[in-house]
């Protein structure tokens, strides 16, 4: 992956930034999933700091998380988002003064009701977890609040494998997407068997980070050009055709090597929060001078 370091200054150059996709836990948030601890949980104000500066440019941020919309409404209120992404890309949310306007990014579905009753009612999970008992289970307590879009699980598998499984069983309008590396201590996950613990959604073949921004440019008429997107995991990594540029923050390198390398992806050297902020203050100034 290119370092973010040594291509800044074209990047600054040819991306005119107004609209900011940036990730949650892991990325903006640091561990215990605060905007004011440091990779070593020492306090720190610089990911806040980044948020005010790009405020003060007139750039909009849109959290792009995979956590429900009740879990990111209050995050993007407390931050000023203009919308946020929630579920991994399932439904966009625009906040307009006091008002909410939701868009769904529907995908390919089942039945009545919603994309989660729908992969509720298919199945699916169960045949996953049964599949990989030892390797895959419910992301608890968080795959247990009320959902709309997706199903969270943990574990680690072969995505490949695990989406041709569910094709190859009737489950082809759904896949599994990988929303990066849970960092844990050893035993945090006793009913695992593996080695490095990755966050899943079970998602209806269609929903993703990516397409979500696609329809949110659509929404507010933004060119790739226009945006960029900071992230942790291939889920982050794979909205690069929609924007002028990904970073990827240091801690989530180990969980993207196997990504496939895309020009416009980069590789931060500072991790969670200051990894946000390395990314995205050398952009502020230039808008603010506009």
């Amino acid at each position: 992956m290119l370092r973010a370091a040594e291509h800044f200054p074209a990047l600054i150059e040819r991306l005119d930034v107004r609209r900011v996709y940036t990730d949650l836990d892991g990325t903006l948030l640091g561990p215990g999933g605060s905007l004011f601890a440091g990779p070593d949980e020492t306090p720190t104000g610089v990911p806040a700091a980044a948020l005010v500066a790009l405020t003060e440019a007139g750039v909009d941020v849109v959290l792009v998380s995979g956590r429900t919309r009740d879990q990111v409404r209050e995050v993007a209120r407390t931050i000023g988002a203009a919308a946020y992404i929630a579920e991994l890309g399932g439904l966009i949310v625009y906040r307009e003064g006091r008002e909410e306007r939701a868009v769904r990014n529907a995908g390919t579905t089942r039945g009545a009701g919603t994309a989660y009753e729908a992969i509720e009612r298919s199945g699916a999970g169960g045949f996953l977890l049964d599949l990989y008992s030892g390797r895959l289970e419910p992301h608890a307590p968080w795959a247990f609040v009320p959902r709309e879009c997706s199903m969270l699980l943990r574990g680690h598998v072969d995505l490949a494998q695990a989406t041709g499984a569910l094709k190859a069983n009737g489950y082809g309008w759904l896949e599994v997407l990988d929303n990066g590396v849970i960092q844990s201590p050893p035993g945090r996950f006793p009913g695992l068997r593996v080695e490095q613990v990755h966050a899943y959604h079970l998602v209806p073949r269609g929903v993703s980070k990516r397409t979500a921004v696609a329809l949110d440019r659509s929404e507010v008429g933004a060119a790739a050009e226009q945006c960029i997107a900071v992230g942790d995991s291939p889920t982050d990594a794979d909205m690069a055709p929609e924007v002028g540029a990904v970073f990827i923050v240091s801690n989530g390198l180990a969980g993207t090597r196997e990504v496939p390398e895309r020009a416009n992806v980069f590789a931060l050297d500072a991790p969670y929060g200051l990894g946000f902020a390395e990314a995205v203050l050398p952009f502020a100034p230039r808008r603010a001078a506009r």
